[in-house]
This record gives C-alpha cells, structure tokens and sequence, in this order.
C-alpha cells in the first residue's frame, strides 16, 4: 500500500510505549476482538501480529493493520472477503489521527456468515472500541516535531536563560550545574531561532546554544 500523505512536520497521536487498548464487539456470536498497541516500525508491528497469532492461536481470523509516522501503511484480511477487514481497521486508526500504531483485530467465527456488510460494521467498531478505549484510559499522547537545544552559560545568567526560554515557549529537560551550567531545553519547532537569537544578545553576540536536530516526540 503506498504510503499515506502526512503534512512535513505535522504532529500526531499515537499511544504510550508498553500501552496496549482492547476493545470488542459482537454479531451473531462471532466475537471481534481488537488490540492496540504502539510500534515503532514495521518490524515491532509484525511482532505484534505473530504475538496476537499465538494469543489467538484457535481463532479463525487475526486481521492487522498498521499506519506510522513515516506515512508507510498495511493491512490485510487475513483470509476475510477483500476489503471487508483490514481496510476497515486501518480507516479507523487514520480517522483517530493516530500513527505509529499496529492493530490486530482476532474473529471468533460464530457459525453465522455476516455478509461484506456486516464484516465491515463489525471490524470497525471493534477497532473503535479498542481506541476509545486507549482514550479513556489516558494511554494516546501527542507527539510534536521539537528541537533540542543545549545551552552552555555561567552561572549568572543561569535564572535570564531560563525565563527566555519560558517566554519562548520552551520547557528546560535537564539541567547540569558543574564549573558552568548546562541547560538542555526542547522548543517546538520554528519556536528555537528566537530563543537562540535572544540568548545570543543576552551574551554580547556570543553564541552559548547548540541546536540539535528535529525530532518527534511528547511536549
């Protein structure tokens, strides 16, 4: 499947690391359960498919899909009529907004045949329930492209640096006090250059920071 268009730089939802979401829905006593985790790649996402596979190693069907941050997608039927299960899945993770996640819905076969329709109907409110479930339980956050900026000063400027790097919007993550401080601080993106340029006519045109390069993650 080619991958999915993602503005450069837009954010995204995804869920907590070690966090997994279920979610269920029943027709006609076939039983559809979905499970959500977060993966970093393909290689995690296929783990989590052989892992839902040994869970569920008696059920008829494991559906999976998995769309991630890089815009790279999949998803297969696994042996339901094309388009009837994993499409279904994968819609509900891209409406959710949600990337960098893999979820797996197991069938339990009723004895009942649902017909496209009712398949349809029934992957998607079971992947439903599994994010409203991640909702609920405070497991999706919000991932943001920051830039990391690392700040050598002495330490009378020490309290300045760090109110311009409030009122820039940024937040310290780490702070080292040795002969000089040492302030790691994260920007928004496009949020770094004016903090930079401020720090600089706070030292006399003297360049204290070291921008390192953009990143997603939690802000």
């Amino acid at each position: 499947m080619a991958p999915a268009e993602r503005p450069a730089g837009a954010g995204y939802l995804t869920l907590r690391a070690g966090a997994e979401a279920t979610g269920e829905f029943e027709d006609r006593r076939s039983r559809f359960i979905a499970q959500l985790v977060h993966v970093g790649g393909e290689r995690d996402a296929e783990a989590f498919l052989a892992e839902v596979r040994a869970r569920h190693h008696d059920a008829r069907h494991n559906v999976p899909a998995w769309t991630l941050a890089d815009g790279c997608e999949r998803c297969s039927d696994d042996g339901e009529p094309q388009r009837t299960a994993g499409m279904p899945v994968l819609e509900v993770l891209r409406g959710a907004g949600l990337a960098d996640v893999c979820c797996v819905v197991t069938r339990y076969f009723g004895g009942t045949l649902l017909g496209p329709g009712g398949l349809v109907r029934a992957y998607t409110a079971a992947a439903q329930a599994a994010v409203a479930a991640a909702g609920e339980s405070g497991a999706i956050c919000e991932m943001t492209l920051v830039v990391p900026v690392t700040v050598q000063l002495p330490y009378a400027l020490h309290d300045r640096v760090r109110r311009l790097c409030a009122d820039a919007g940024g937040r310290v993550a780490d702070a080292l006090f040795a002969e000089d401080v040492q302030l790691s601080c994260v920007f928004r993106a496009g949020e770094e250059a004016p903090f930079a340029a401020a720090v600089r006519e706070l030292a006399n045109g003297e360049d204290l920071c070291r921008v390192g390069e953009p990143r997603f993650a939690e802000f």
